[in-house]
């Protein structure tokens, strides 16, 4: 006969061998984490205290490309931003990219605050 008969092998133990084909996923996951997930978290953290931090007087970048000094802060998603002398502009908080320079809190900012502590209860 040419073709000869195949048999079955009988199976050994899958535990070690499951361990070692699921190693380098762990790994490659691990990788992953500290080199990409790990870093963007840590950045998205960052940016969002800058934007808790960002009041009157600030010098901005929106995402836009817009540069310009914040005028006023209407409440916790929107900023007034003069662009030019003259000119403002309804901003919402999230799209500043970065802050430029920061300043200290203008005459008064307390009372801007207050102002819209009150509109919020209202």
């Amino acid at each position: 006969m040419l073709i000869s008969p195949a048999y079955a092998q009988a199976a050994g133990g899958g535990g070690a061998d499951m361990l070692t084909s699921f190693l380098p996923l762990i790994l490659i996951f691990v990788v992953f984490y500290f080199l990409l997930i790990r870093p963007q978290q840590k950045k998205q953290k960052e940016h969002k205290a800058m934007l808790a931090a960002v009041r009157r007087g600030d010098k901005i970048v929106t995402a836009g490309g817009l540069i310009g000094t914040v005028a006023k802060v209407i409440g916790d998603d929107e900023l007034s931003v003069e662009i030019a002398e003259g000119v403002k502009v309804k901003v919402a908080r999230g799209m500043v990219s970065t802050v430029l320079s920061k300043t200290e809190p203008a005459k008064g900012d307390d009372k801007d605050e207050e102002d819209t502590e009150e509109t919020k209860k209202d």
